[in-house]
């Protein structure tokens, strides 16, 4: 009988483990395909853009010009919704002087394609060539910044392009650590197929890198965002905010854009 328990037991844990390795993509990606709201729902006069990738998937993005940029935000968004849901965000960005590129994943938004962790890099590279070869914009003129999932797949762009400076919100040490922390009883480790494995890369980034967390984030920890911070090589600052994953920057009001200010009066102004 205790023999038999412990056979479906272990059964159960490997039907378990197999249905998390199955669907690991849909548990990291929440794409939304349809366009809820635009810049001018907030009165900013934007740019409907596409473009292309490296393995010819179509891209969905905004330019949202600033009338004096000081710099261009390129923009890497979380894993849930589409840039319709980023309005807040790009009103502070805007309202510090910095024109905005804001883009959809494949699969988000009107972007073809799905969502995999390499695509997401190639769609940011296409951003930012976009930027650079179409608009014409100076290299250390751009802002990498990322929230969340987009804060890997910022750290990722910033190895590949070399940037003026690169701002991490919300960010986590890799996808294998930070599913330990919701499946602490699987082998994450062994089944992940998805790494975005910041963490590795922050002594490669030789660019300034702001680091936005908030202590009271309740899906990221706040200890992943100081290893990366510790991890980084100089120049590197620290902000920290207060309030929950999704709202921190929000209700943290002015520490939130004073921090960013400062940073960007350091950082951008000899450029």
């Amino acid at each position: 009988m205790i023999y038999a328990v412990l056979i479906g037991i272990l059964l159960g844990y490997v039907v378990l483990v197999a249905f998390v390795f199955a669907r690991q993509g849909s548990m990291l990606y929440f794409p939304e395909r349809v366009i809820s709201n635009t810049p001018k729902e907030i009165g900013l006069d934007y740019q409907e853009l596409s473009f292309g990738t490296k393995d010819d998937v179509t891209i969905s993005a905004w330019y949202i010009p600033a009338e004096h940029e000081r710099g261009v935000l390129l923009f890497c968004h979380g894993n849930a919704g589409n840039i319709s849901h980023r309005l807040d965000s790009i009103r502070i960005f805007h309202d510090l002087n910095l024109s905005i590129l804001i883009f959809d994943y494949r699969g988000y938004g009107k972007s073809g394609g799905s969502p995999t962790e390499k695509g997401t890099y190639l769609d940011a590279e296409a951003a930012w060539d976009y930027l650079v070869k179409v608009l014409h914009v100076r290299p250390e003129k751009i802002i990498l910044f990322g929230r969340s999932l987009g804060s890997a797949v910022a750290a990722e762009l910033a190895l590949r392009r070399k940037a003026g400076a690169v701002i991490m919100e919300s960010g986590f040490t890799s996808i294998p650590d930070l599913g330990e922390k919701f499946f602490p009883h699987l082998p994450v480790r062994m089944i992940s197929r998805y790494h975005y494995a910041s963490g590795d890369k922050m002594s490669g980034i030789s660019i300034p890198k702001l680091f936005i967390h908030s202590p009271q984030d309740e899906l990221i920890p706040f200890e992943h965002a100081l290893i990366l911070f510790n991890k980084a090589s100089h120049p590197k600052e620290f902000l920290e905010i207060r309030g929950s994953h999704n709202e921190g920057f929000l209700s943290s009001g002015s520490l939130y854009r004073d921090g960013l200010e400062r940073f960007l009066s350091r950082y951008l102004s000899s450029l």
